[in-house]
């Protein structure tokens, strides 16, 4: 699996409807309009994100591994 940075992560989401709520220190946290989930995204730098959070936010988001 590839890994991506919080802020790859982040255009991703905002490309798919999510949009920022508020900035909590270094992580931001992102809603959906009609979705009661949210995602805390950690923003460090241009680090990647860990695979097993990496997956999670996908499964969240519908986000499928082909467009990362």
């Amino acid at each position: 699996m590839k890994s991506v940075s919080g802020k790859h992560f982040a255009r991703l989401l905002e490309l798919r409807g999510w949009s920022l709520v508020r900035i909590n220190g270094s992580h931001h946290v992102y809603m959906q309009v009609g979705n009661s989930a949210r995602i805390s995204l950690p923003i460090h730098k241009n680090e990647d994100l860990k695979i097993g959070l990496l997956k999670h936010f996908m499964k969240i988001a519908g986000i499928s591994e082909s467009e990362l």
